[in-house]
């Protein structure tokens, strides 16, 4: 098994790409070991020490180190930790759960203009993102103001703010005309 990494726009967040999928769809992320309880691959990738966080998507992991790490030390031990991982035949999440990471649920007065923000979050910004081994979902929309949730090499990235302003907002605000802001949420 040959694992690709890529860096990240995140000094901290490296993308792991296993070459075999990694989720059948949808997202999951674990930025701690309890919220790891789920998943094998991220349980076994918290193991190494110097692991902050785990992001899954459809074909990549990516890990966010803490700020004592080196990755020149970090990489080699959580290069085998995926390749065990993907070795011992055992998928991503335990169970037969579903995978997580959509969208938060709206309804209201405001439920076709939320239709309209996810359609072009899933089609312009995660796809864009999950190059960069993170994804943005919808978490809520209140009087005008896009709330978002950051995951992955998103997550404590130096340009997220950048990402959200100049690229998101723009882009929501240029097709839908009742979207004032956008801000990110915990």
């Amino acid at each position: 098994m040959f694992i690709q990494t890529e860096t990240t726009p995140n000094p901290a967040t490296l993308k792991f790409l296993p070459g075999e999928t990694v989720l059948g769809s949808g997202t999951a992320d674990f930025p701690t070991l309890e919220a790891a309880a789920t998943s094998a691959l991220a349980r076994r990738i918290f193991a190494v020490p110097g692991v902050a966080g785990v992001f899954l998507g459809r074909d990549f992991v990516t890990v966010t180190k803490t700020d004592a790490a080196l990755w020149d030390h970090l990489k080699p031990s959580v290069l085998g930790a995926i390749m065990e991982h993907f070795q011992s035949g055992a998928p991503a999440l335990d169970g037969s759960g579903d995978e997580a990471g959509g969208h938060a649920a709206h309804d209201g007065p405001d439920a076709e203009i939320v239709v309209q923000i996810k359609e072009l979050l899933d089609t312009r910004v995660r796809p864009a993102v999950a190059q960069d081994g993170g994804d943005i979902t919808f978490h809520g929309f209140d009087r005008g103001i896009v709330y978002l949730h950051m995951q992955g090499a998103c997550a404590g990235c130096p340009s997220s703010t950048l990402t959200l302003k100049m690229g998101i907002e723009n882009l929501l605000r240029h097709y839908i005309p009742e979207v004032v802001e956008v801000r990110p949420v915990a």
